[in-house]
């Protein structure tokens, strides 16, 4: 009889988050996937937990993965954790469910805290429609691809980012969205924990001048909607739009076209008519 793969949530900052159900399930498990095995260390310490820790992240998941699945095909069964969180959500864990799904084992989600949902319910942000857009890339031109498509998402968005990259972030958004509403949560469940509600101007000043600390969690306004636009516009002024941000015709006419549903040949004809350049 083949084991069971549990997806267990685990604290993003302070250890009493741990849910019964998942010390008890961290307690019972055969071994222990584990991002970081010094991190979760700590926490099964703190809870005399003494299961066997294995590890389990980015650079070693296909071998790994693999050496989990045999084990758990073997009848053993297996608790992931990632350092903080629950696993799955921008993280490496996500190929090794779809590996154990795709091999027959059963697994079993033991829900807690999520940064993403934290952030949401203190952010005072519309959070009825949200979507969740995790790491900006590094690299410049997955960075411009990933703002200039979220550019016209009318939903909240939310996004993680670390402190040394946080004032680019910032500065790249204003570009992109324009002046938008962003709640900044840092250091949530963490003795500094704070959640700063302004606009991605004032925020890029402050964080220019004061350098931040603690990993972020940014709520940003979804692309607001004018009458104009709730009366169904000219898509040309969503083209117009794009490209006075630096975007080529061709995208922006590709990007409008997609949202409207309408003829990508016949928008870009019009916008040539238009002298859209």
């Amino acid at each position: 009889m083949n084991g069971t793969l549990y997806i267990v949530a685990t604290p993003i900052g302070n250890l009493n988050d741990l849910s019964p159900r998942a010390s008890e399930t961290l307690a019972a498990a055969d071994f222990i996937a584990a991002e970081d095995t010094r991190v979760t260390a700590k926490l099964l310490n703190r809870f005399s937990i003494k299961t066997p820790l294995i590890s389990y992240y980015e650079h070693n998941k296909k071998q790994k993965g693999e050496y989990i699945l045999s084990r758990l095909l073997s009848g053993e069964n297996c608790a992931l954790v990632t350092d903080a969180g629950t696993p799955a959500i921008s993280d490496p864990g996500v190929d090794l469910v779809d590996l154990c799904l795709s091999n027959g084992i059963a697994v079993r989600a033991v829900a807690g805290p999520s940064a993403i949902i934290a952030a949401l319910s203190i952010s005072g942000m519309n959070c009825g429609r949200f979507c969740f857009e995790g790491f900006l890339s590094t690299s410049k031109k997955s960075r411009e691809a990933h703002l200039k498509e979220t550019a016209l998402e009318k939903r909240t968005m939310v996004f993680y980012e670390a402190p040394h990259k946080l004032v680019r972030t910032l500065k790249d958004m204003l570009q992109y969205y324009g002046d938008r509403k962003i709640a900044l949560c840092r250091e949530l469940t963490k003795i500094h924990e704070e959640t700063e509600r302004t606009t991605l101007s004032l925020a890029l000043e402050k964080y220019s001048a004061t350098p931040p600390r603690g990993e972020f969690v940014l709520i940003v306004e979804g692309c607001p909607e004018t009458p104009a636009q709730q009366e169904d516009s000219d898509p040309l002024d969503d083209v117009k739009a794009l490209v006075e941000k630096g975007e080529s015709l061709s995208s922006a006419v590709k990007e409008v076209s997609s949202l409207r549903n309408i003829s990508k040949n016949e928008l870009y004809r019009m916008a040539v008519r238009a002298e859209i350049s």
